[in-house]
């Protein structure tokens, strides 16, 4: 009797609970560090060589991230319109074909569960992006639409490309039409054999791309910018030094700076669209979708507190300080959930909820910050003051064309 031989312990899918993206192999020549972060399933490098170098290529040359695990749907059908204008806070009905809008979604509570970007590839098809897996809720959601909606993460390979020799990088390589591409929009074309998207888009605040490709040509499109980028300073960059530039351009991320209302345990944790800043992004003149009854009402009442920036004297990040609303710490007016000194900037900045009394108040207010400096803590009372989001704006994200370099 003869038995199939059995798989190799290394080849057993046990053993590599995460996997790699299509550019992995492409890219492992850059990686000089072990650092890695787990991403929706998928192991991505928290830093390629240093979190400093990769920083300055996303502001002052051009920086390839790997976006590839972002959470992919695509959204098709006869009512793939009416159905996504019933669940997210934004009005479908305004976004034109080949067009990228950042949106929200929200329980009937008027509570966000996440945010995330939705590109229209046709008058019927859709592609929503976002943070974390929300398959079964949008099912759930879907009853009574003549919707097909599909997991395609795994189908479609993406490489932001991010800086000030973006535009020029990418160019080099042969797509066509970027100098006339307005931020939020997207052309497709044939490169190398291979069907190519590329979206004025990023999360960094400057200049920028996403480009998107199927898996097996994911390896090409590495190597073909990283020797059109060689003389312009192109850096493969990980998650902290795309942390960074997200904070300066004041942009939020979701279990840091709000917590999904299908994750929290405790009441009151949850956040409106009001209190994240962020009322810009729902329609409540569209018509009936997921949370307006609470929203209408959540606006009426105010929020309960709100994501504001501030400005901290020093140069010691705060991230996860208590802001107090006098120098004696003995009334507390919200946390830090975000902080970093901006190299670019020379600032000291944070992104921090206050409840709703301080959120406008120009009085300073004041942190308690604690140090770690061999073996102690010291601790310090910083004085700070609210300032506009974003942090940092250059000329450059939304000139067309784009400057070159």
């Amino acid at each position: 009797m003869k038995f199939a031989s059995l798989p190799q312990l290394s080849d057993a899918h046990y053993r590599r609970p995460l996997l790699h993206t299509p550019f992995f192999e492409a890219s492992r020549p850059w990686i000089q560090t072990d650092s890695f972060i787990a991403w929706t399933g998928y192991s991505t490098p928290g830093v390629y060589s240093t979190t400093e170098h990769e920083y300055f290529a996303i502001r002052n040359s051009c920086a390839l991230f790997d976006l590839t695990p972002m959470v992919k749907y695509r959204i098709s059908g006869p009512d793939a319109e009416r159905y996504l204008n019933r669940v997210v806070t934004g009005d479908m009905r305004k976004l034109a074909v080949d067009k990228v809008v950042y949106t929200l979604w929200c329980d009937d509570a008027g509570h966000v569960i996440d945010d995330g970007t939705v590109f229209r590839l046709g008058p019927n098809e859709f592609r929503l992006c976002s943070q974390e897996r929300q398959l079964e809720w949008l099912q759930d959601s879907a009853f009574g639409f003549d919707v097909e909606i599909a997991e395609v993460t795994a189908d479609i390979a993406a490489l932001a490309v991010q800086g000030p020799t973006a535009f020029t990088v990418l160019r080099a390589i042969g797509l066509e039409g970027l100098e006339n591409l307005k931020p939020m929009a997207m052309v497709h074309q044939d490169w190398q054999g291979h069907r190519v998207t590329v979206s004025r888009t990023g999360f960094t605040g400057d200049l920028g791309y996403e480009v998107w490709i199927a898996p097996e040509g994911a390896a090409l499109l590495w190597n073909s910018l990283m020797e059109a980028g060689r003389n312009r300073g192109i850096t493969p960059i990980g998650y902290e030094a795309l942390d960074m530039a997200r904070i300066e351009a004041g942009f939020i991320l979701p279990d840091v700076d709000f917590i999904s209302c299908k994750h929290t345990i405790r009441l009151g944790r949850e956040s409106t669209p009001w209190e994240l800043n962020l009322a810009w992004t729902v329609a409540l003149d569209k018509g009936h979708f997921n949370g307006r009854r609470a929203l209408l009402a959540a606006q009426a009442a105010g929020p309960r507190r709100k994501l504001v920036g501030l400005e901290l004297d020093g140069n010691k990040a705060a991230h996860g300080s208590l802001v107090y609303a006098d120098k004696d710490n003995t009334v507390q007016a919200g946390e830090i959930t975000s902080a970093m000194w901006s190299p670019t900037l020379k600032r000291n900045i944070a992104i921090a909820r206050l409840d709703a009394p301080y959120c406008n108040t120009q009085a300073s207010l004041w942190v308690d910050l604690y140090l770690h400096r061999e073996l102690q803590w010291e601790r310090r009372n910083v004085r700070c003051k609210i300032v506009e989001r974003p942090f940092y704006l250059p000329a450059r994200r939304r000139a067309t064309p784009p400057p070159e370099r």
